[in-house]
């Protein structure tokens, strides 16, 4: 029993450490032929869940997918379609205070495409 009152002790206080990212956020992204977007990002966390959205690129906003915190990291997936073509985008992103630092990585047709940028909460 006393086991069991550690474990669940351990387990609240980890989950009370988990960075807070609700909120918007915005970051300057390198793309293709060197060109720099602004990427507009609104999250929810909600303990270890995150959801949230993105904004591509006509400014529509696309859901986020398996959204998760652990502590000081997020992780979570964009789902595009481009001319029928379905890509998939997975983000790992480090909190520290009003900012996270990304590494974005999406499997496209010439091989895997890898970027890192940094997002400022609005």
């Amino acid at each position: 029993m006393k086991l069991r009152i550690t474990l669940l002790t351990a387990l609240l206080a980890v989950g009370a450490f988990a960075a807070d990212v609700t909120g918007k956020w915005s970051a300057e992204v390198q793309g293709r032929g060197g060109q720099t977007r602004t990427q507009n990002m609104e999250f929810k966390a909600d303990g270890a869940k995150l959801t949230g959205s993105m904004e591509g690129m006509q400014g529509a906003s696309t859901p986020i997918s398996d959204g998760k915190v652990d502590g000081d990291t997020i992780m979570f997936s964009v789902v595009r379609e481009f001319n029928g073509n379905t890509m998939k985008s997975d983000y790992v992103g480090k909190v520290s205070g009003d900012s996270i630092a990304f590494k974005m990585k999406m499997e496209g047709p010439n091989g895997p495409v890898e970027r890192e940028f940094t997002a400022k909460k609005k």
